[in-house]
């Protein structure tokens, strides 16, 4: 079965204006449109292969977008291996081999296929229970990888009964069911034996955040007796780890009317005392600030915000956002209390988030000791030389 699309010719030829063959060479899988010297027109994801800005040399093998500032992925960095359906298939096969090795036991919901990570660029797939869902970022991959025939063989080698292809965005299509019939939506899984459901049709990201697994799990084992809450908490991952860790009362704050009732519905799924959690539709900032005021505090506060800085345009205004938020959560913190701040903005680095910390819980007129500092799974692999790809970011904190 086809896993990339026909090629229409022989691959282009794409010269780079500058030398940036060893940084392809340490595993980089990036080349922008600025870093070539000529733009030819093809139609997005063809095949393509890279020459150096010197002598003209094979430096790597990949696809080109001619439309996008991102003009060239890398899907091999040997250029006398050509992309051929074989190649795919040993990819493909790679990534799955990887997790085998990786997912935590009693988890049936985990990322398969991490694009740039895994060597297949572009390509996202994660998987819940019997059911995947691919994404494919943006026109280039779309164009070169065959969406339909890498279904059907993630059908046979998982035994799975349905794959759907979503969007990244609701603007740029719908969903498309390419293997079996979506019977039940949401899709119950495991993750570390707690149960959840994945809205793949109309969830964000994939259906569910696998991302934040290990830091759930973080969360749970520091909530026995404490009083917690979960800001940003969307479906309610971060409070059922906390109310099976032994927490006193959880609340979980989202904005979502709909995502509460799934946080609810997670909650009661994993047999927890009802009375112990209470889910509020608020806006993250006002319940803080609210919060404040009425002088009503947490032992343990978790603020898992979506991206604050999407593009780095956004950046200084994102950082702000950040550091705003800091500084209301570590307000509502008692003195020896705990703060879990996360980011998921690729644009905001490591450094950078530890800096707002700083000054949000400085801000705060409050001293902070960090306990831990985490980021995505190892189901969620990234390139070594390719830093902007570890995209979260997770900080733990003793407040004091």
């Amino acid at each position: 079965m086809p896993l990339i699309k026909p090629p229409q010719g022989p691959p282009v030829e794409l010269r780079l204006s500058r030398d940036l063959v060893r940084t392809l060479k340490r595993g980089h899988p990036w080349v922008f449109a600025d870093a070539l010297r000529h733009l030819p027109p093809a139609r997005p994801g063809s095949p393509a292969i890279l020459l150096d800005n010197k002598k003209g040399r094979p430096v790597a093998h990949g696809f080109y977008h001619a439309q996008s500032p991102l003009a060239f992925r890398v899907c091999s960095p040997n250029p006398d291996e050509p992309l051929t359906n074989a190649w795919a298939e040993a990819q493909l096969t790679r990534a799955l081999r990887l997790r085998k090795t990786v997912v935590p036991a009693q988890t049936s919901g985990y990322r398969l296929f991490n694009g740039e990570g895994d060597g297949l660029p572009g390509l996202i797939c994660d998987v819940y229970s019997d059911t995947a869902v691919m994404q494919l970022d943006g026109p280039g991959p779309t164009g070169f990888w065959d969406a339909a025939g890498i279904a059907r063989w993630l059908a046979e080698q998982l035994r799975l009964k349905q794959v759907v292809l979503k969007p990244q965005a609701r603007s740029s299509g719908t969903d498309q069911l390419l293997v079996g019939q979506l019977a039940v939506n949401p899709v119950p899984f495991l993750e570390n034996g707690v149960h959840f459901v994945a809205d793949v049709i109309n969830g964000q990201k994939t259906g569910f955040f696998l991302d934040q697994r290990n830091n759930r799990k973080l969360v749970g084992q520091m909530a026995a007796n404490r009083a917690v809450l979960n800001v940003f908490g969307y479906t309610g991952g971060f409070s059922v780890y906390a109310g099976l860790g032994g927490a006193s009362r959880v609340t979980t704050v989202d904005l979502s009317g709909p995502a509460l009732q799934t946080a609810e519905y997670h909650w009661h799924s994993n047999n927890l005392p009802p009375a112990q959690h209470r889910a509020i539709k608020a806006d993250a900032f006002s319940f803080l600030a609210d919060a404040a005021k009425t002088k009503n505090t947490w032992d343990l506060v978790v603020v898992d915000p979506p991206s604050f800085a999407p593009s780095k345009e956004t950046l200084k205004t994102g950082l702000a956002a950040y550091q705003k938020l800091i500084t209301a959560a570590a307000a509502v913190v008692n003195v020896d209390g705990l703060l879990a701040a996360a980011s998921c903005s690729s644009h905001v680095d490591l450094a950078a988030f530890l800096l707002v910390c700083e000054e949000g819980v400085s801000k705060a007129r409050r001293r902070a000791t960090v306990l831990a500092i985490a980021g995505q799974p190892a189901d969620h692999p990234t390139p070594l030389v390719f830093s902007e790809f570890r995209y979260l970011k997770f900080v733990l904190m003793r407040v004091e």
